[in-house]
């Protein structure tokens, strides 16, 4: 090729390029996540991180951006709108913001900007009509992954004392230990023969999600403490893993002492010899779902409560919550459990239940003593949302 033949060459792949790059900068669709902690925190903010590699990986063209430990510890001057205006100029559509702790202020950034799809998790400023048009609200049902962790504990406590390690103190942190308190009671009863009235339930808050030191109470501590005070089972409500990992501690130095993690699925692996299971979110294929909404031009916000897909809790492609057994469990025991998530999955797919909770049924009152519902009443299942005071029969704080 002469020098005039390659000239003309060059110049034509280059305006083929130019031609191709703007059309592939148009196909592709980006979405941004706020996390509330690491990416790889073994716990909540990691399950979300996942949901975006999920979406990348079930949408063509997809790219995840994303802004790690937005909290008062890792980020204290950074608000929400420096984030997400930060997210924008990457190129985000879609945002989720990943936390209760970014439910107000995601409504008055979505008014900045009206031209983004915000979805904030676990919040319901959509359902109360607070929210702008253009925030949408999405959780999980992980009620029932909390009756299966406290069924598990039910069945390995020997001392019948059970700690919960909750996070702050809200609807949702009262409503999950509530539920993990009924399955707790159920399957000491039902499967171990003992008396629920004689169980100890016990809820430390540590006053957030995550340790934050000089801040909250020392989650490492407090689980030492609940082991130091005769439990022997701690379940983790918050969003790490310092539960197993002490219970993993202890174990080696030759106590019988178990854990229930929380959040994400790999969890157990953290200390396999004293996990009893773990419950888990699968935000991915909801993520998925939303996004591919906006692509379409069919988004419309929603406020979306999801539960498990009862055919195969654990099924990544459909199953929004899911519950891993844990190598802790003995064959009777994890038999017993199949048993009562067996329970809960033709309860929840019996088309003449009202929609409600497996075990939320009278006689159930609150701590200070209010009835919640009469005997073979059900409780309504935004009452449980709602849940103003942890349950009677609990030990600990409601507000």
């Amino acid at each position: 090729m002469n020098r005039k033949g390659l000239l003309f060459f060059i110049v034509a792949v280059a305006l083929v390029v130019m031609t191709v790059a703007p059309a592939l900068a148009q196909d592709e669709f980006v979405f941004g996540l706020v996390l509330v902690g690491p990416e790889n925190d073994r716990g909540w903010s990691q399950a979300h991180y996942e949901a975006g590699l999920y979406v990348q990986e079930h949408i063509p063209g997809s790219r995840m951006v994303f802004f790690p430990s937005l909290n008062p510890a890792d980020a204290p001057e950074t608000t929400l709108m420096d984030v997400v205006s930060e997210l924008v100029d990457q190129g985000a559509q879609v945002i989720f913001t990943t936390s209760d702790a970014f439910e107000e202020d995601t409504d008055g950034v979505a008014e900045a900007f009206p031209e983004i799809t915000f979805i904030n998790i676990s919040g319901d400023n959509y359902l109360t009509g607070e929210a702008p048009a253009n925030v949408g609200n999405l959780m999980g049902q992980m009620e029932w992954g909390k009756l299966m962790a406290g069924c598990a504990a039910g069945l390995a406590t020997e001392t019948g004392s059970i700690g919960y390690l909750g996070p702050l103190i809200n609807g949702e942190t009262r409503r999950l230990a509530a539920s993990a308190y009924l399955g707790a009671r159920y399957c000491y009863e039902h499967y171990q023969g003992g008396n629920p009235d004689d169980l100890t339930f016990t809820v430390t808050w540590i006053g957030f999600w995550f340790n934050i030191p000089g801040v909250t109470l020392d989650p490492t501590e407090e689980t030492n403490t609940f082991f130091d005070s005769g439990a022997d089972v701690v379940l983790s409500g918050i969003d790490t893993t310092e539960a197993i990992v002490v219970a993993g501690q202890r174990a080696a130095q030759g106590e019988a002492v178990f854990a229930v993690p929380y959040d994400y699925a790999g969890a157990c692996d953290e200390a396999p010899e004293v996990c009893l299971g773990v419950p888990y979110f699968h935000w991915g294929p909801n993520y998925t779902s939303i996004i591919q909404s906006v692509i379409d031009g069919t988004w419309q916000p929603s406020w979306d409560w999801v539960g498990p897909d009862w055919s195969d809790i654990n099924n990544p492609e459909t199953s929004a919550i899911g519950f891993i057994k844990g190598a802790a469990l003995s064959e009777e025991q994890a038999a017993q459990l199949d048993e009562f998530i067996a329970s809960l999955a033709e309860y929840d797919t019996n088309p003449f239940v009202p929609d409600s909770f497996a075990l939320w049924s009278g006689p159930l009152a609150l701590q200070d003593g209010t009835e919640l519902a009469a005997a073979g009443q059900l409780v309504d299942i935004l009452d449980v949302w709602y849940l103003p005071q942890i349950l009677d029969g609990m030990v600990g704080a409601s507000e």
